[in-house]
């Protein structure tokens, strides 16, 4: 790693590396104290804690958006990680992260349970935005570096880092499921997108399935020539595989074994009486299935399953993307939805259900995992869904019991978890009281079978082996 004089960013400083991430947030997060002094904090989240630790022992450089707008800062080093900030115009914020990325290639990736977007204004923007980012990366990237772009929001930055530096090696992971041929022949710019991808030697997905999804489009858009899982293309070849990603056991084993973890799951149990205790931990998005989990848990107490305090759900809702009007909409729901829920089969003390809309720290969430008898995942589409392996991985005494969607990509891992389908709401209703009564000994044969996955997959993996196949060279 040797600092120079640059062009990008006025011409300074610039440290060139041999390990760059490109994602659309940097891994850190501003915090500001009680006098105004502001510092910076490690981000939360299974991506970083699997990347932090490569990007020390390679002296990386990660590059990202810091979260304020309009605001432009010089690269700067924090928690042994050297940081590139890119600036987004609060236009750009509107049009390229809330607008094309969220308003329509996530509901696109996601089954199209939301009616996705298309605005030529929104896709003008993400072009923009990703040649910002493929332009930093070209500038820090070392000769014959290695170069790993994140997730949806940069699926055009592979091709453009590779006509700006095609010395470098280009890796790229999609972190949400990839639509299949039906769905993707939407998209008015469905050439651009699969274009940008191919500008990367490895695509990586979270399942087998999706990688086949992004082959066969290569094939029937593009007339692209491949053979199994890789793709023929500018004279390179292309390699599509999975990497199912995971969680940081050794992090969540530490916070388990707390004795102020331990005690707050004592805490929590207490507080909520000797009723059973169902856990759903989500961000506030209409892929999580919030809504079928809460009226089939409803029903149950109309059916004269379940009494008050017999049972009680605790629902966290993190908030998400609040400025975008459908996630505005689906608070409004959830919250009336809550409200009659409890208004109807609730009694003076005991709420059928425990609403939380906001964040929580890591030792909260552990606290909760293991104070719940029974985790509800059940999203309508999911990537992978790393709260059902947070969930796994915190149950060291063998216990609870875990309700997984079909459609979450964690279900092709967890086959020991009760799957079911989140649209089937008698089905939900069956599978929510299954786990319920699941004898002891039942809970541990299942639990132990899906930590062993967990352990032996954890994210150290995850990150190891997308490295490792990228690193490796293919030629035609």
């Amino acid at each position: 790693m040797v600092i120079i004089k640059g062009s990008w960013e006025g011409g300074t400083r610039v440290t060139r590396s041999e390990f760059v991430v490109v994602a659309n947030r940097l891994p850190v997060d501003r915090v500001v104290a009680e006098d105004g002094t502001a510092s910076w904090r490690r981000s939360p989240g299974g991506l970083v804690s699997a990347i932090a630790p490569v990007m020390r022992s390679r002296k990386g450089t990660w590059i990202g958006w810091h979260g304020a707008p309009d605001e432009v800062l010089e690269p700067f080093d924090e928690d042994g990680m050297h940081l590139v900030p890119v600036k987004q115009t609060a236009e750009e914020v509107e049009l390229y992260y809330e607008g094309f990325s969220n308003a329509t290639l996530w509901p696109l990736y996601h089954d199209v349970i939301a009616p996705p977007v298309y605005d030529r204004a929104m896709w003008d923007a993400y072009v923009r935005v990703n040649q910002r980012f493929a332009e930093a990366a070209a500038e820090v990237a070392a000769d014959g570096a290695i170069v790993w772009i994140q997730d949806y929001q940069l699926q055009l930055v592979p091709k453009m880092l590779r006509e700006l530096r095609p010395d470098v090696r280009i890796g790229f992971f999609l972190h949400i499921p990839f639509p299949p041929l039906e769905l993707f022949w939407q998209l008015p710019w469905r050439r651009r997108i699969l274009e940008g991808l191919l500008g990367a030697d490895l695509v990586g997905f979270q399942l087998p399935g999706a990688a086949s999804n992004f082959v066969r489009l290569c094939r029937r858009l593009l007339d692209a020539r491949y053979l199994k899982q890789d793709v023929f293309w500018d004279d390179r070849i292309v390699r599509a595989r999975a990497f199912p990603i995971s969680v940081d056991v050794h992090e969540l084993r530490k916070l388990v074994a707390r004795p102020e973890v331990r005690e707050r799951a004592e805490e929590i149990r207490t507080d909520l009486g000797d009723a059973t205790i169902f856990l759903g931990v989500d961000r506030l998005d209409y892929t999580k299935g919030i809504a079928q989990r809460l009226q089939a848990f409803g029903e149950l107490f109309e059916d004269g399953n379940l009494k008050p305090g017999q049972a009680v759900f605790v629902q966290i809702a993190t908030p998400s993307r609040e400025r975008v009007e459908q996630y505005q909409l689906l608070r409004e729901q959830i919250e009336q939805q809550v409200g009659r829920i409890n208004g109807t089969h609730g009694e003076l003390g005991f709420p059928v259900i425990h609403y939380l809309h906001t964040s929580y720290d890591r030792a909260e969430l552990a606290a909760l995992y293991l104070a719940a008898d029974v985790m509800v995942v059940t999203p309508l589409r999911d990537g992978m869904n790393l709260v059902a392996k947070e969930y796994v991985a915190c149950r060291d005494d063998m216990r609870g019991t875990l309700v997984l969607s079909e459609f979450a990509g964690a279900a092709a891992e967890l086959k020991r978890a009760y799957q079911v389908n989140p649209y089937d709401i008698d089905g939900l209703k069956e599978t929510l009281l299954t786990a319920l009564n699941a004898e002891p000994m039942e809970q541990a044969r299942r639990m132990r079978s899906m930590r062993k996955r967990v352990i032996e997959h954890d994210v150290d993996r995850w990150a190891h082996d997308f490295l490792a196949e990228l690193e490796q060279p293919h030629n035609l």
